[in-house]
């Protein structure tokens, strides 16, 4: 008989199920689903504070309009017919290190916060200058569209009211000035960057730091899908002008020529 498959997250009986020591039919009704998501990933329901925290840090994310890669990859495939749970899978997908990614990688920078308060400003500096010198993007700071962010202002205004405005906040906004003062232009922390910060404050690993920002984007997507299927017609089409050839030209499919 081979080792047994070993999870601390949930059991499964006849009658019932316990999620991470709770029976899941007492938490129904009882426990809202940011709450809910929060027990399942750290293994603990959160205190007053951290659920109100992490229910804004999911919304915040909820939607960004049709420009994201996540939303145009969900709609197209939506268009083509397929099942809308693939639409939005596909969607999913595309989250990367440009699209969403960015809260892992910030989640791992912000890590290297000193625990000297007064380090904080010129730890930022050094990371600022050792970044540029070896050509690493910073992630977390700077949007397409915002050069500040109400989302970003939102949520830390929320986490200093909640009592979570610690060193990773603090950090992560030192290195915005310190990365603003070093490229001669405003480089504001992005609602990426400051749910980077605060997921740090609340204790996550950065390693689901880019799930979380999948599970508060998926309504959105679940939104884009549905309309793109109930108010538009089959395989929206892309316009010819907007589209240009760019390779080689001439050539031709004769053996032996060069």
């Amino acid at each position: 008989m081979g080792e047994k498959w070993i999870t601390k997250i949930t059991r499964v009986e006849p009658n019932r199920l316990t999620l991470r020591g709770y029976a899941l039919d007492e938490l129904i009704g009882a426990v809202p689903f940011p709450s809910a998501a929060f027990l399942a990933v750290m293994g603990r329901l959160p205190v007053e504070a951290e659920a109100r925290l992490f229910d804004a840090l999911l919304t915040s994310s909820v939607d960004h309009g049709v420009t994201p890669p996540s939303t145009q990859v969900a709609r197209t495939m939506a268009s083509t017919g397929v099942p809308l749970v693939q639409a939005a899978a596909g969607g999913i997908a595309t989250i990367s290190d440009y699209h969403g990614g960015a809260i892992e990688n910030a989640m791992r920078a912000f890590s290297g916060v000193p625990g000297d308060a007064g380090e904080i400003v010129e730890s930022a500096k050094a990371a600022v200058k050792a970044a540029r010198a070896s050509k690493r993007v910073l992630f977390g700071f700077g949007h397409r569209y915002h050069n500040k962010d109400p989302r970003t202002q939102r949520l830390l205004s929320l986490a200093r009211e909640l009592g979570f405005h610690g060193r990773y906040c603090a950090y992560a906004l030192a290195l915005a000035e310190a990365l603003s003062e070093d490229v001669g232009h405003k480089m504001p922390l992005n609602v990426d960057g400051a749910i980077a910060a605060i997921l740090c404050e609340l204790g996550f690993p950065p390693e689901v730091g880019n799930l979380v920002f999948a599970l508060a984007r998926l309504p959105g997507l679940i939104a884009h899908v549905h309309e793109e299927r109930t108010a538009f017609k089959p395989m929206r089409k892309i316009v010819v002008e907007d589209c240009e050839y760019g390779g080689p030209v001439g050539k031709t499919a004769i053996p032996g020529d060069g």
